[in-house]
């Protein structure tokens, strides 16, 4: 690997998995260095095309979404790092077919648990073609003033007290990304600050090591020093003292491995990430430690975490070899910050570090969201409605929560027209009919209007849920066959996933409908699977949710199935006739109706949609 840098100011991305926290993250970064261009130039996300907004300092831009990884590469064939947040069930897959672009240089693998023997395969693929592998099971890795993957670093606070958005003197690598903030906070306290810093990741096998990190260092003319942090377990050290024996490294390294505390206890021991922090504390010893680490401690023999067997794996032997090839290795964790400090004054009284400018990093604008939650500002609003309100937990109608209505007795039918008669002005459907009723047009063209919106996007979700459950819990489909398999077709699967509800804020109507079915129903064998499938598309993402299309859809299922009055042929032909969506429009149309009279009671002017809403490209 060796060679040099990776990463620059003119350094672009592509990102792997759309996740808008990480992305904006990245941008707002960019924004901070004073970069001109964005460094996320596309974004893959399987089964979609299209553009996402997002901020660039002020001004808000739209990245491009590509549905394959060849396709953005050959949209941006400058782009040469590829961030893959793929879930470690597709992360091995999706990393190599990048390795295989032409254009793609770095991979940063963010999941953990991928198979070991994929990675193996990663790991052996990119030294035979000379790219680089950060990962898997890391947070990535950041050159100061110039790039940054993801979440690396945390918060803006964070990388601004870490000095972050301007280069410093130090190469700084680390096993842990968790750690990694804290060492650059370290760093930045008695150093000039980092240059370049990278978590190689908490798996037994990560695609590049401390050592071909610690070399790629050594050939940077601005980086001066080298910082280590390790973790018992694994012989990855070894060859950095490897390196530093043989005179490959010239640069001073101060170096450190964690888990010291290991000797107390007897067996092999395994730490996983939260047990790890506790290492780095020295006041945390003897008894309170050993009663601590108890309850978090995983004593086993799978791959996962930092485990020490053998002698010349524990901490105490890496740091004591690391100390004889040459390294400033302290006494302890309590000691390092001390270790460095003297490191870099010693160059720094030899003349070897040339002072660094500081710059007033600018100031990242706040999002509008926020600064209304915090009382910053105030924002006037566009339409007025009074008919519903789909803000909170559940949808209300008129000021009465909908479970309230809900709760009464009623039958299926009842229960699904009047959970689906509305759900707030801001839906496409009820928009399209608020816009054409203050535009001054009759009640039949602005239901008309609100109806025409309806389809595979909006509401007509309904059957496609049905169909595809139907077919997948008929032919034994396990959810992972048939989420991969729909995955692997490029569709999305109808009735899972939702814009607002997380796994931890359910849709009301789902729960309300589920509870329905249970308590009435003889049977709820496609209502129970498509549960099944939320449960695994939720390990996949918080927001891949049951929706409301599809427990209707699987609910008519087992009322048509479970009714005896059906034969399949005739439950197939029900289905595929779109019967019902029907229901979702004999419903919705209720609430459009409403929501006309609603503008026209109110006496609402023609529509304008405020400029500063609209995203003006080129």
């Amino acid at each position: 690997m060796a060679t040099g840098q990776i990463f620059s100011r003119t350094t672009q991305a592509l990102f792997y998995n759309y996740k808008q926290l990480p992305i904006q993250r990245m941008l707002d970064f960019d924004f901070l260095c004073g970069r001109e261009t964005p460094s996320v130039a596309g974004i893959i996300n399987p089964g979609a095309e299209g553009f996402q907004k997002l901020f660039f300092g002020q001004e808000e831009i739209a990245i491009p979404v590509h549905s394959t990884i060849e396709a953005a590469c050959a949209a941006h064939p400058t782009a040469d790092v590829f961030i893959n947040f793929a879930s470690f069930r597709s992360a091995a897959a999706s990393s190599k077919l990048a390795l295989k672009q032409p254009t793609i240089r770095v991979v940063a693998i963010i999941a953990e648990g991928v198979p070991e023997f994929d990675t193996k395969e990663l790991i052996s693929y990119a030294r035979s073609n000379n790219k680089v592998v950060i990962g898997p099971a890391t947070v990535g890795g950041i050159q100061a003033g110039a790039f940054k993957i993801g979440d690396t670093a945390g918060t803006i606070d964070n990388i601004i007290q870490c000095k972050l958005y301007r280069p410093g003197s130090v190469g700084f690598v680390s096993k842990s990304g968790g750690m990694s903030n804290e060492l650059y906070n370290t760093i930045a306290r008695v150093t000039d600050g980092i240059y370049e810093g990278i978590a190689i990741g908490g798996d037994v096998f990560p695609g590049s090591t401390l050592s071909d990190h610690v070399l790629r260092f050594n050939n940077i003319p601005q980086i001066k020093m080298i910082v280590v942090l390790g973790e018992l377990g694994g012989r990855d050290e070894y060859s950095l003292v490897e390196a530093l024996k043989s005179g490959k490294i010239n640069k001073p390294v101060c170096a450190w491995v964690s888990g010291t505390c290991a000797r107390l206890f007897k067996s092999e021991v395994q730490f996983g990430h939260a047990v790890s922090l506790l290492l780095y504390f020295p006041i945390l010893c003897g008894w309170i430690i050993f009663q601590i680490s108890l309850i978090m401690l995983n004593i086993s023999s799978n791959n996962q975490g930092a485990k020490s067997g053998g002698e010349m794996e524990s901490a105490q032997a890496k740091n004591q070899a690391l100390k004889d090839a040459g390294a400033v290795v302290p006494t302890s964790y309590e000691a390092f910050e001390a270790s460095i400090k003297e490191t870099f004054a010693k160059l720094a009284e030899e003349g070897k570090i040339t002072q660094v400018k500081e710059i007033t990093p600018p100031q990242i604008p706040e999002d509008l969201n926020s600064a209304i939650k915090s009382g910053k500002v105030r924002a006037p609003t566009h339409i007025i409605s009074t008919i519903s309100d789909d803000r909170g937990e559940e949808p209300c109608y008129a000021g009465v929560p909908m479970s309230t209505i809900v709760e009464k007795g009623m039958g299926i039918g009842d229960i699904c027209v009047m959970l689906c008669a509305d759900h707030g002005p801001c839906v496409s459907g009820a928009h399209n009919t608020i816009v054409t009723a203050r535009a001054g047009k009759d009640l039949v063209s602005s239901l008309v209007s609100g109806l025409l919106t309806i389809g595979p996007r909006f509401g007509g979700a309904v059957d496609d849920a049905a169909r595809y459950f139907k077919d997948a819990y008929d032919r034994k489909l396990s959810p992972y066959e048939f989420v991969e398999s729909m995955k692997k077709k490029g569709i999305r699967v109808p009735g899972i996933g939702h814009r607002i509800k997380r796994g931890d804020n359910r849709d009301k109507r789902v729960e309300l409908l589920q509870l329905f079915a249970r308590t009435h129903f003889p049977s709820t064998k496609y209502m129970e699977y498509a549960v099944e499938v939320e449960a695994y598309t939720l390990s996949k993402a918080n927001n891949l949710v049951m929706n409301v299309d599809g427990a209707i859809g699987t609910l008519f299922l087992d009322l048509l199935a479970g009714s005896g009055m059906f034969t399949k042929q005739e439950i197939d032909e029900i289905v595929a006739i779109g019967y019902l969506n029907g229901l979702f429009v004999l419903a919705r149309s209720i609430g459009l109706i409403g929501h006309t009279f609603d503008q026209k009671r109110l006496k609402q002017p023609l529509y304008r949609h405020p400029w500063e809403d609209v995203l003006y490209t080129k």
